[in-house]
């Protein structure tokens, strides 16, 4: 079972959320997509907090965790 992610983000910074699920952390893209039709997904965040960010890619409020994990 994947379980979400703690990162720290900050206000209005540019992410990119990991779609393929290669990158090293499963969450933030690192370029292990390179050669795949996989795109990463680009989000901010509106507020300088920690986030749960999804690892299993089966939430519906991608790139954060909803708790669909759990449901496995």
């Amino acid at each position: 079972m994947s379980t979400p992610v703690k990162k720290s983000l900050q206000a209005d910074k540019k992410y990119f959320f990991c779609t393929c699920g290669k990158s090293a952390d499963g969450v933030m893209c690192d370029g292990s997509h390179a050669g795949s039709e996989s795109k990463p997904q680009a989000f901010s965040v509106s507020e300088d907090k920690d986030y749960f960010l999804c690892s299993c890619k089966k939430s519906s409020k991608l790139p954060f965790c909803d708790g669909s994990h759990a449901k496995s």
